[in-house]
């Protein structure tokens, strides 16, 4: 056997075997990546107090039917003791509603983090006063090298800010006929959870990205903004990157690059930070820089997902889409990319409460149903935007 045909069998056994140790590390990777998945919906759902119930199964399963019976018919019953047996987080106050089942509000849960991106990248907690704070660290602890000997004096002491969350009242006012009420076949769950989630997702997504913060969170584009770097702007400024050109990125030439300036952002992240972090950008936003390619080797800097379900990468990182950020337009922030578990918290109180009215809107009944959501900026050095040059 010659040389050269050796040497050709010997390349196609070890490209078979480099094909059949990717197909392994693949289905491993899918394995390890539906367990985290999961881990993550087991945590989040521990972090939002859904299926947290302390109290008697038994009287979960009372409620949910005395809340059904309420939403038909307006029989209230002893729905109020039901709830705090259930392990409800408040009482209730009939002229205030009565709080939706948890069976009910998980779902209610789930539909708003499909549908709110935000809620799937941030911290989200739930919290059973309006008094909440959280304490941040912005440092000013000093420390110093001494003899075996030598004095310790005093070094200076952290410096604490106490935060408190935009809160807003978020409500929906969905009406059914009462004819329809009284047919056992409608399915009057699925109508308050679709139509309270539709009603919700829609301004809570826009007030997270956009809100001003008066009756409302307040929106994560809406912080001040600085170009300078972290060991100088002060606390609650966000730091921004300003891209080359006002209709968009750099013009790629021979040794320069589109996405130089997503380059530029990632690093402008301290290391700790870059861990865990996430793109943000709208889907046309999303269109125009996953063609980038890297100005050293000309690969592209976008990569799809390797499992069905997985987002897809941008220099390694993962993208998650939000409609409710702008375009690439001059002055824009259209690019967000840190670590937002560590940047941002959303608040929610207590659960989704109802308010049954028959009479204002005959022969309609109208359930108003509202829910306490806040957020605060917690680490403002923990993400970065992409400016567009003005």
């Amino acid at each position: 056997m010659s040389d050269v045909k050796m040497i050709q069998q010997i390349s196609a056994k070890f490209d078979e075997f480099t094909e059949d140790a990717g197909n392994v590390l693949l289905e491993m990777k899918t394995r390890m990546d539906n367990i985290e998945a999961k881990s993550n919906r087991q945590e989040m759902g521990k972090a939002l107090g859904l299926g947290n119930t302390t109290g008697d199964p038994k009287a979960n399963v009372e409620h949910r039917t005395a809340f059904n019976a309420f939403a038909r018919r307006g029989q209230e019953g002893n729905l109020a003791e039901l709830e705090i047996k259930a392990a409800m987080s408040t009482g209730s106050d009939p002229d205030g509603g009565y709080a939706v089942p948890v069976v009910i509000d998980k779902e209610i849960e789930k539909l708003l983090l499909n549908f709110s991106p935000m809620r799937q990248i941030c911290n989200v907690i739930q919290v059973t006063t309006p008094n909440y704070h959280k304490l941040v660290d912005v440092g000013g602890m000093n420390s110093g090298w001494v003899g075996e000997t030598a004095a310790r004096p005093e070094t200076s002491t952290p410096k604490l800010v106490k935060l408190t969350p935009f809160w807003g009242e978020i409500y929906a006012n969905p009406a059914a006929s009462q004819q329809s009420l009284d047919d056992l076949s409608f399915d009057v769950e699925a109508f308050l959870t679709e139509g309270i989630t539709d009603e919700f997702a829609v301004k809570e997504g826009a007030s997270l990205i956009s809100g001003d913060g008066i009756l409302k969170p307040k929106g994560l584009l809406t912080f001040p903004t600085a170009t300078t770097s972290d060991a100088t702007r002060a606390f609650g400024t966000i730091q921004h990157v300003v891209t080359a050109e006002a209709n968009g990125f750099i013009a790629a030439t021979a040794t320069a690059s589109p996405a130089d300036c997503l380059v530029n952002l990632v690093y402008s992240l301290r290391q700790g930070y870059r861990q865990g972090a996430v793109w943000l950008m709208n889907s046309n936003t999303l269109a125009v820089v996953s063609k980038f390619k890297d100005a050293v080797n000309g690969l592209p800097i976008w990569q799809r997902g390797l499992a069905e379900g997985q987002p897809s990468t941008l220099l390694g990182y993962p993208i998650t889409e939000d409609e409710n950020m702008p375009d690439v337009a001059a002055g824009a922030f259209p690019v967000a990319f840190g670590n937002f578990k560590r940047a941002v918290t959303i608040t929610d109180r207590v659960g989704t409460r109802v308010l049954r009215d028959q009479y204002t809107n005959k022969p309609f009944v109208h359930f108003y149903s509202t829910r306490r959501v806040g957020n605060m900026l917690n680490n403002s050095q923990a993400v970065k935007f992409l400016k567009i040059s003005a």
